[in-house]
């Protein structure tokens, strides 16, 4: 059983989870800046482009060119290619994302175990919150927030992934006099560690022969 956190290295290639907010776009363009210089425009004279359509073009073509790939992007091995999903809770973040994900990546999902390639099995999808620091008047503080999956994948007749459990933490801080601000806060921290997690387990999953 392997277990990570956000204080140790991700292996597999997986990032690690810093504090503060994920500056996901501008993380990965001044990544892609170091490694190929910077972005050009694509179009010039003849047709043209709206700014937007330009921009994402631009980081797509940068983004392939450099090496990169987009989450969900690298192929699924053929055993996983017609997956039954066995999930905790189809309704918390994990599992749409992980569901979603499993989708962009070519697999076509089975409503029938018997009909599948292979079972995808989430036992373990938990979001647990403690104080970490409270006021002279005992009033909490700070939070942080962690969230646990377990998955493994079962073959026909064997198991082609042992259990595997992936934890991602996160610490906030809590102010009563504004509190339906931070409750937002949590709940953008929650989706935030929910796609950081399915990123994980992806890289886990396509790695399987």
């Amino acid at each position: 059983m392997a277990i990570v956190n956000d204080r140790m290295l991700l292996e597999n290639g997986a990032t690690p989870v810093v504090k503060g907010p994920w500056p996901v776009v501008s993380s990965a363009m001044s990544t892609m800046k170091r490694r190929c210089g910077t972005l050009r425009t694509i179009a010039q004279g003849g047709a043209r482009l709206v700014p937007a359509a330009l921009a994402a073009l631009s980081v797509a073509f940068a983004v392939s060119a450099c090496g990169f790939r987009l989450m969900g992007s690298d192929p699924l091995p053929g055993v996983l290619a017609r997956p039954y999903l066995s999930l905790k809770d189809p309704y918390t973040d994990f599992s749409r994302e992980f569901e979603h994900q499993l989708k962009s990546s070519g697999a076509t999902l089975q409503s029938l175990r018997a009909n599948s390639t292979a079972t995808i099995e989430v036992s373990m999808d938990l979001v647990e919150q403690r104080t970490l620091s409270v006021s002279a008047l005992n009033i909490p503080t700070e939070y942080e927030l962690t969230y646990t999956v377990t998955f493994a994948v079962l073959g026909t007749d064997s198991e082609l992934l042992a259990p595997q459990t992936i934890s991602l933490s996160k610490d906030y801080s809590f102010e009563e006099t504004v509190l339906l601000a931070k409750e937002h806060e949590a709940d953008i921290l929650r989706r935030q560690m929910a796609r950081d997690l399915v990123s994980i387990a992806m890289r886990r999953l396509t790695s399987l022969k």
